[in-house]
C-alpha cells in the first residue's frame, strides 16, 4: 500500500515539472512582450516639450542575492529613480529618470519637461 503512494508521486512529478516549466516560460514571454510593446508605443509617440513642475521624487532599491556553487554568496543592489511631474493642465506623470539627473531635480522645480510616451527625455529648469 505504501508503494502505491510513492508510485503516484513519481508518476505525477513529470506533469508538475512540465506545468511549472511552462508557467516560467510563459511569464518570461509575457514580460518580454510587454517590454517590446511599451518600447514600440514610446517610439510611435510624439516627442513633447511642456511646462512642468517636479512634484515628487522616489527611488526603488532592489536587492539581489546570488549563491555560487563554491559556497560563496554575492549580494548586489540596484536603484531605479523616478520623478513625478505636473503639467499646466494639472495632469501628473511619473517617469523613470537616469540616476545622474535624480540628484539634480528638486521638488518644486519648474521648467520644461521633454518626454516621448512614458520615456523621459529631459528637464530644463527655468
Amino acid at each position: 500500500m505504501m508503494g502505491f503512494g510513492f508510485d503516484l508521486i513519481f508518476n505525477l512529478f513529470p506533469i508538475f515539472f512540465l506545468i511549472v516549466f511552462v508557467l516560467v516560460i510563459a511569464t518570461f514571454v509575457v514580460g518580454l512582450g510587454k517590454g517590446i510593446s511599451r518600447w514600440n508605443r514610446n517610439n510611435h509617440s510624439p516627442r513633447l516639450t511642456v511646462a512642468a513642475q517636479v512634484v515628487s521624487k522616489r527611488s526603488d532599491v532592489s536587492h539581489h542575492h546570488h549563491h555560487h556553487g563554491d559556497g560563496m554568496d554575492h549580494y548586489t543592489t540596484s536603484t531605479t529613480y523616478y520623478a513625478t511631474f505636473q503639467v499646466e493642465s494639472g495632469d501628473r506623470m511619473e517617469l523613470h529618470i537616469p540616476d545622474r539627473e535624480y540628484g539634480m531635480l528638486v521638488e518644486g522645480d519648474r521648467g520644461v519637461l521633454s518626454f516621448q510616451g512614458t520615456r523621459y527625455l529631459g528637464f530644463q529648469r527655468q
